[in-house]
């Protein structure tokens, strides 16, 4: 019988405009090798452009908003279970090796390994630094590190892929799943020579996006912009920072050891690249990463590669990161647990031409608790189409963009009454969203925009009562009016 193997590779703040594959200036052979062997998915986006929430929304399955991590330093609910935990219950070795995030620990966590993962390959950046002097602290923060000819043996992401080479000798014969999550290319974005200055003096390719005036977008975007340079275009630097490019490179080097050895011993496996989130770039005038739908931001690399996955093909269809601890799940054999908030797209790696008819969904509520930064609390909710974008920004100007025409956001029509039918709909799909993932931020004022006079705020909402539906075995909520297991988790308040 195969072996059931499952190697999960990502790294931090690499938009799908810093791959090669993608049509970035960036060199990522080892990513590129990936694409040509295996499915890239075009368009695919993040569930929250922010390290954590992000995270916790690709090892639980459910939106950032569910699961309780909706902020960094905000650590997963007590009831809410990763998809390690579901593999070992099950019997499989589960490994995650490099950035965590989710523990409540802000950016290196607390060196602590979670239910569901080994001990013993637990190498979050809380025990990466304890191998580290005082000194050498600092110095792996310093973002001048890399012009001091950095050994490689110092950086966390040649650490990372050494045990993640280890796990896989060490399981060669067993069934696991496999995380190898590297912090770089994140600031402070080091690398060792030749990539540390591979890319002085570089910028991205023209993007009439670089010269979005914002005029017509939320005003919380154009004082993001303010704060990365000014609204003038001619005082913008567009382009990834030479510094992030080079790291990029360096860590798909790092990603090539680890694609080699699994293609070495473990040629059965299903692998896949991904990663939280990208980096502005400085286009449309903003930097890092936060509350917007825009693609250098939003969107992703997803590629998956391994047998019955067809060579060089490319998925065009919109998709979400929420489906991915679906089909992690569904390729183990498991059933989907009834709360999962995605699906399963192991049908689109055997058939690229299946739409998966889902729309994409992104959100973002705070960027972090312990530190203040990129505005505060920005609600947004969104919603992306292989056609449109649409983005209600609950404190601000609402964005709607429709993409065939205007490919880099620049237009924003959520006024355009010509486009009022497709905009509402995915509106009101949008609100359909919220109240099936039981958004905790729910409320009339969602539905109540400027440009939707036909809703009406009321107190009720819209007077539903909402459960989370759960798995056999597992104890049934009772219903409030009649202290009984409630027979349907959605329903009439009246009828409650």
């Amino acid at each position: 019988m195969a072996k059931k193997q499952f190697i999960w590779i990502m790294t931090d703040s690499t938009g799908y405009n810093m791959v090669g594959c993608y049509g970035s200036a960036i060199r990522t052979p080892g990513i590129d090798a990936m694409a040509a062997r295996g499915l890239r998915f075009q368009r695919a986006y993040t569930c929250q452009p922010v390290c954590g929430p992000a995270r916790s929304a690709l090892f639980t399955g459910l939106f950032p908003h569910s699961n309780g991590s909706w902020g960094n330093c905000m650590p997963l609910g007590a009831d809410v279970t990763t998809i390690g935990q579901r593999l070992s219950w099950a019997g499989f070795r589960c490994g995650y090796i490099g950035k965590w995030h989710l523990d409540g620990g802000d950016y290196f966590g607390y060196g602590v390994c979670p239910e569901g993962w080994e001990e013993k390959y637990w190498y979050d950046m809380k025990r990466y630094l304890d191998e580290l002097t005082d000194e050498e602290r600092r110095f792996s923060r310093d973002e001048r590190a890399s012009d001091h000819h950095l050994d490689p043996a110092f950086l966390y992401g040649h650490r990372v892929t050494e045990r993640a080479l280890a796990f896989m000798e060490e399981h060669r014969d067993d069934d696991y799943f496999l995380v190898v999550s590297y912090d770089e290319p994140h600031g402070p974005s080091l690398a060792p020579d030749p990539y540390a200055h591979m890319y002085e003096g570089m910028q991205c390719a023209d993007s009439p996006a670089a010269l979005d005036p914002l005029a017509d977008k939320p005003e919380y975007q154009r004082v993001w912009a303010e704060k990365a340079g000014g609204l003038d275009p001619a005082n913008r630097h567009p382009g990834v920072w030479p510094r992030l490019a080079a790291c990029q490179s360096y860590i798909d080097s790092e990603i090539g050891r680890v694609l080699d050895k699994a293609r070495a011993i473990a040629p059965e496996s299903l692998r896949l690249y991904t990663a939280d989130h990208g980096d502005a770039g400085h286009m449309h005038g903003l930097f890092a990463k936060g509350p917007a739908i825009y693609d250098e931001i939003a969107r992703v690399p997803l590629i998956f590669e391994g047998p019955g996955v067809p060579a060089g093909a490319v998925y065009r269809h919109v998709v979400s990161q929420i489906d991915l601890p679906a089909t992690v799940l569904d390729y183990f054999g498991l059933r989907r647990p009834a709360m999962l908030e995605g699906e399963s797209l192991l049908p689109q790696l055997a058939d690229p031409t299946l739409p998966t008819d889902r729309v994409a969904h992104v959100e973002f509520s705070r960027y972090e608790v312990d530190h203040d930064g990129f505005g505060g609390f920005q609600p947004m909710r969104a919603a992306i189409t292989d056609e449109y974008k649409l983005a209600v920004h609950l404190l601000d100007t609402d964005e709607f963009y429709d993409t065939a025409s205007d490919p880099c956001d620049l237009h924003n029509r959520v006024n355009d009454e010509t486009l009022a039918a497709p905009r509402n709909a995915l509106h009101d799909e949008l609100l359909d969203w919220m109240n099936r993932t039981r958004d905790p931020f729910r409320g009339y004022q969602w539905a109540c925009r400027p440009w939707r006079p036909d809703k009406k705020p009321s107190w009720d909402v819209d007077g539903q009562t909402r459960q989370r539906e759960n798995d056999p075995g597992e104890p049934r909520q009772l219903d409030y009016c009649t202290g009984l297991p409630m027979e349907t988790a959605s329903r009439k308040k009246a009828d409650a």
